[in-house]
């Protein structure tokens, strides 16, 4: 007669499955699909309203389409000169992706620092030192005990 197979889980799947569901990994995960849409609002932020201030600014510019071409021929667009395939340093691409990191950056600056100040669990100042323990006591005790029993020492001689 065949014996049973039985079949083990291995360990690893057991600790996946615990660190899956640590509370930091779901805030994590959280975090992450919430700045995904914050990134989303600062890229529309950046570009539909930021870039053509800035345009207007300096003259007219379309900011995103401007563009530098290093090989080939250069076209009426930043798309349709990459489509024509030529080589192109996108500078206005580059200066947006920077207003947005800063924006993003200062965003996140300011919550922290409202965070900060917004936790109260950090008393103000040093903290107080800890108490004596009760062995400490007990020792004090006994200490004040034995200094009022004052044992007349003999006298030499």
């Amino acid at each position: 007669m065949a014996l049973p197979i039985t079949l083990t889980r291995p360990v690893w799947i057991e600790e996946f499955r615990s660190f899956i569901l640590r509370g930091s990994v779901i805030d994590l995960a959280v975090g992450i699909v919430i700045g995904a849409a914050f990134t989303a609002i600062v890229g529309s932020l950046v570009e539909d309203l930021l870039n053509p201030v800035i345009g207007l600014l300096i003259g007219g510019v379309d900011f995103s389409n401007v563009f530098v071409v290093l090989s080939g021929q250069r076209m009426p667009s930043l798309e349709a000169t990459r489509e024509g395939g030529a080589a192109v340093l996108a500078i206005g691409k580059f200066v947006n992706a920077i207003i947005k990191f800063l924006i993003v950056a200062m965003a996140i600056f300011w919550m922290l620092r409202v965070l900060t100040r917004l936790h109260l669990n950090q008393p103000k100042g040093p903290k107080p030192p800890p108490g004596p323990t009760a062995t400490e006591t007990l020792l004090a005790e006994i200490r004040d005990e034995l200094r009022q029993i004052r044992v007349p020492t003999p006298p030499e001689g």
